[in-house]
């Protein structure tokens, strides 16, 4: 025979080392080292979230952040967050304003909503006087407050007050919302379903040598 009907010793070599390679494979991915982690359970991905507070009951879509300003540290207000931090030195301007901002939705919630617990553990007393007064009279004349905030525009602290260890912040929120109220037949008795910028001025205050880390509501104003 020639040499073109010998034995194809080309497929041989070919197939060996194929063989090789599996083996090889096999010893490498039959292992476990200790750093490893053990097979684990199928669990379904969470679905993304995509939804801002709820309010009145809808899901809001999450919002853009807000614009944030804090005062120039040379600045009176900026003089005074300082002393602030010398005596709580946890306190930090820019994270106090992103509580703000949560409690300034926390609160636009739980007046429309009339919760009461919510509001008792977020205001000063006399706020809280003032809130739960309005939202007895709301109650007594069938009438449902409907807020909805649309996005917070920006915040800024104003100003800034130290007197002894109780400090106070005064921050102006620019947001758009839709507020109103309807009386039982549903017709709106104040403000507008169309949405609107309002400007709000809140101060919150605390203790800052206690253990109660809130700041709390003391006084709020429509600018």
């Amino acid at each position: 025979m020639g040499a073109s009907s010998g034995f194809p010793i080309d497929l041989v070599l070919f197939g060996m080392i194929a063989a090789f390679l599996v083996l090889r494979l096999r010893s490498i991915l039959g292992r476990r080292t200790g750093y490893e982690r053990p097979p684990q359970p199928y669990q379904p991905p969470a679905p993304p979230s995509a939804t801002g507070p709820v309010i009145d009951g809808r899901a809001e879509p999450a919002a853009p952040a807000a614009r944030r300003t804090l005062p120039d540290p040379a600045s009176p207000a900026g003089q005074t967050l300082a002393r602030m931090r010398e005596i709580d030195r946890n306190f930090d301007p820019a994270g106090f304003l992103d509580g703000a901002e949560k409690a300034f939705r926390m609160i636009v919630t739980a007046f429309a909503a009339g919760d009461r617990p919510t509001l008792r553990n977020l205001l000063g007393n006399d706020t809280y006087a003032a809130f739960e007064g309005a939202i007895a009279a709301r109650e007594q004349a069938g009438q449902v407050q409907v807020s909805e905030i649309r996005s917070i525009e920006s915040s800024v602290i104003e100003g800034a007050e130290l007197r002894g260890s109780v400090g106070s912040v005064t921050v102006r929120f620019v947001s758009d919302q839709v507020s109103l109220t309807r009386d039982q037949k549903g017709t709106p008795v104040a403000g507008t379903d169309a949405v609107t910028e309002i400007t709000d001025l809140w101060t919150f205050e605390r203790d800052l040598s206690g253990r109660d880390p809130t700041w709390r509501l003391v006084a709020a104003q429509s600018a």
